[in-house]
């Protein structure tokens, strides 16, 4: 187990007339001379005759090395990688753990995407899918019913073996690659939002599958038919709403319409989405929320009671959450320089205005008075907004004459009938 480099350290203290640091490389090929006549054994891989249509294998893999940014922020995700070891065809999908969530979503997005199930599922031993029994991993109730759901046999790599998961992991590296390729033909790798980069993973898997269509046409007369519909199984749990209107999920707040203060409410909390019921009626949907930002917050919510109490937004916590655009954000400073006595209250004002016509509207008011150095008071933006409409009224949309198209008609040559 010593290495060359201790062993010349050793020699040379103890004989520094015979040995110097330039016979290192000359030791070196002495020890791996040696080591191959009486060296310790090592464990071999055995490589598998991969079968079509037997099995699929699913990990996740961390892509912070790619340093991809949205907006300029650094954007730290996971890819959940399935495959089909045999023809090579891959699925992806963004994530930002190794939840069972993550894992349930990504395996039913890659299975109704293919078409097909095969009949074993291979996975590592992730905390998503097993649960330590003593010395040993079993898997969890909830990844047997999903397996049982689409027939399928889970199986998972002995713990620390990782190349009994191989195909994947070999995958994994490959997949990097060809995205690194497609970054740097990119020249950038900052994207506009999520939704952009997404298409841009997606394209990359579509263009690797492209060259597995053979293979994977062979394979998919031995797979397995999906069954009728997907096996979805949200988190379920009670919340009720604070008097700040607002509940707490999965440690990150959401808000939702004053109507439902004291409410106690029923959350179905899916990786990407949180829908809100109250008996069997459904309130709202809403994004999940996965970073320390307060999207989960919505101002149309609230900015009915802000209005009527202004004095609290100076210090409201998620005051973050009551500027959608930049150009919001820029009213508001503006304001506290040339109205800093009734600033709060002016702006609120804006905004409700955003709420009650459009958000897009009050955009583009707010960027022509700011650009024309105007205050952006609620009054100079609505009367923006009335010159909108009084344009839009006078649009004249004329009605078609169809004699026109009568007459047209009759003009027409028509081919002789033999």
């Amino acid at each position: 187990g010593l290495e060359a480099k201790t062993l010349l350290n050793y020699l040379i203290n103890k004989k520094p007339k015979t040995y110097k640091p330039s016979q290192l490389r000359s030791l070196q090929r002495r020890i791996k001379t040696w080591r191959a006549e009486y060296g310790e054994s090592k464990l071999p891989i055995y490589r598998q005759n991969i079968q079509p249509g037997k099995q699929s294998q699913s990990d996740f893999t961390v892509m912070n090395s790619l340093n991809i940014t949205i907006k300029g922020v650094h954007l730290k995700h996971l890819l959940f990688h399935f495959m089909l070891p045999y023809s090579r065809w891959e699925s992806v999908r963004i994530c930002y753990s190794e939840t069972f969530d993550n894992l349930v979503v990504g395996f039913e997005k890659a299975v109704w995407e293919l078409g097909y199930t095969a009949p074993e599922h291979r996975t590592d031993n992730l905390s998503a899918a097993t649960k330590a029994m003593g010395d040993k991993r079993e898997f969890t109730e909830r990844w047997q019913q999903a397996m049982a759901h689409y027939q399928i046999n889970p199986t998972t790599n002995n713990p620390g073996v990782s190349h009994e998961n191989g195909s994947v992991e070999k995958s994994h590296d490959l997949l990097k690659k060809a995205i690194e390729q497609a970054l740097l033909l990119r020249g950038y790798r900052d994207f506009d939002d999520m939704k952009s980069y997404e298409n841009f993973i997606e394209g990359v898997v579509k263009t690797r599958n492209d060259y597995c269509l053979e293979r994977l046409a062979e394979e998919t007369e031995l797979l397995q038919e999906l069954p009728d519909e997907k096996w979805h199984a949200p988190t379920v749990v009670q919340v009720r709403v604070s008097p700040a209107s607002i509940v707490q999920l999965m440690n990150k707040p959401y808000s939702v319409p004053s109507r439902l203060i004291h409410y106690t409410l029923k959350a179905y909390i899916y990786p990407d989405e949180i829908i809100l019921f109250y008996g069997n009626k459904r309130l709202q949907n809403m994004p999940r929320n996965h970073d320390d930002s307060l999207s989960g917050i919505n101002y149309r919510h609230l900015i009915d009671g802000l209005v009527r109490k202004p004095e609290a937004f100076e210090s409201y916590r998620y005051q973050e959450a009551f500027f959608p655009r930049l150009c919001f954000r820029q009213a508001y400073d503006q304001l506290r320089k040339k109205r800093a006595g009734n600033a709060d209250k002016l702006y609120l004002k804006v905004l409700q205005l955003a709420k009650i016509q459009s958000e897009q509207l009050v955009s583009d008011a707010l960027i022509l008075l700011l650009e024309d150095g105007q205050t952006p008071t609620p009054l100079a933006v609505k009367d923006l907004i009335d010159v909108y409409h009084q344009e839009r009224q006078h649009v004249e949309v004329r009605e078609p004459c169809l004699a026109d198209y009568d007459q047209l008609l009759t003009n027409v040559t028509r081919p002789e009938v033999h």
